[in-house]
């Protein structure tokens, strides 16, 4: 087994007062010198079941930015699995480092290892920056590892899954919203347009939407414009820019005190995690403004839901038909958010915890 990188433990308050440290069960630092590996694995509940949560590779400007997106990630992750209904807790890794330049296959295999060497209380899978073919690489190392290709027995890339999971909760969004699902027409932009959101901008383009592209990436962005005729809006011009709908898939925390009070749009669905910089704060502040927010972690849970299935042996119908699901659990957070007055994002996560503590209570009582 690689060393551990003690020296970013020392610490103690930089876990167990960190601000985004939510009773997370198991924080672990990984260091393999050979490969370059850097990584962080949260585990933040298992009361429902192994936590299971992609691993994303991501050029972080510090440790302490990896770290606050592990534990914002993996906690994230637990509401997805109950909201969902499935028989997961939450779990995340991040690795440090640039996908495009530092990534090898022994970096992963390396990586697998410290995923072993948790017994099965972690399964990984993909996320921003990991493919298929990553997966393989940690899968030499353990069995703990979803999202392996489909020919080789496993469900394959989750990102498809959840950018249709997604689509049907911008559907239902719009619904709510101006009581149609129709999106013809209607001005989407999508922000970030890799795996998950390129396919979102299909679905988006077949049903006759107005899509707008914005990414860090040119040559992304001209694959949008040349094969789906998606307008190009540069990046530090997304939050003033007139559209009906705003759907960040790229990296959270874009919802923010600049940016809400900058957004032109009436509702906001999309991939990304942890979207509101503050969830209290700009929950309320998107309800104040009359913007439609449909939660995060309900609508981008089709990739999870499809990595399951390589634990739950369901199949692919089955899988798209729990992902239309979302829809529909999507339209009754908003009604029960505009009845109670109260932020959608609270409601999901009002559900998802009481999902927990029925689980909890019952273990409890079994004992």
């Amino acid at each position: 087994m690689p060393d551990t990188d003690a020296s970013l433990v020392a610490d103690p308050s930089v876990l167990f007062e960190h601000p985004e440290y939510h009773a997370h069960e198991q924080i672990v630092f990984c260091h393999d010198r050979a490969t370059g590996l850097k990584a962080i694995i949260g585990i933040h509940d298992t009361t429902l079941g192994p936590a299971l949560g992609g691993t994303r590779m991501w050029n972080y400007a510090s440790d302490a930015e990896a770290l606050r997106d592990v534990l914002r990630l993996s906690r994230g992750m637990t509401y997805k699995a109950a909201i969902s209904g499935l028989g997961l807790g939450g779990g995340k890794a991040v690795i440090i480092g640039d996908s495009r330049k530092e990534k090898s296959p022994e970096m992963m295999e390396a990586f697998g290892r410290y995923v072993d060497g948790l017994s099965g209380r972690y399964i990984t899978a993909e996320d921003v920056g990991i493919d298929p073919q990553d997966m393989i690489a940690v899968g030499r190392q353990t069995r703990h590892v979803t999202g392996i290709p489909e020919e080789m027995g496993g469900s394959g890339d989750p990102s498809p899954v959840t950018a249709y999971g997604v689509y049907q909760g911008i559907q239902a969004a719009a619904a709510f919203h101006w009581g149609n699902a129709s999106l013809k027409d209607k001005r989407i932009l999508v922000q970030g347009v890799g795996h998950v959101g390129e396919t979102l901008v299909r679905y988006l383009t077949e049903a006759d939407a107005e899509v707008l592209v914005s990414d860090i990436h040119a040559d992304r962005l001209e694959l949008m414009k040349d094969t789906y005729g998606a307008r190009i809006v540069e990046v530090d011009r997304v939050y003033e820019t007139p559209m009906d709908i705003y759907s960040p898939c790229a990296l959270g925390a874009t919802l923010n005190d600049a940016s809400i009070s900058s957004l032109r749009c009436s509702v906001i669905a999309g991939a990304a995690n942890n979207q509101l910089a503050e969830e209290e704060k700009h929950g309320h502040m998107l309800m104040k403004k009359g913007i439609t927010y449909a939660p995060d972690f309900l609508v981008n849970a089709g990739g999870l839901i499809n990595v399951y299935s390589e634990i739950a042996s369901y199949d692919r119908k089955e899988i798209m038909s729990r992902t239309e699901e979302i829809r529909r659990t999507t339209y009754e957070v908003l009604e029960r958010s505009a009845r109670e007055g109260v932020p959608a994002q609270n409601i999901a996560k009002k559900i998802a915890e009481e999902r927990i503590h029925s689980m909890r209570s019952s273990k409890a009582g079994s004992n």
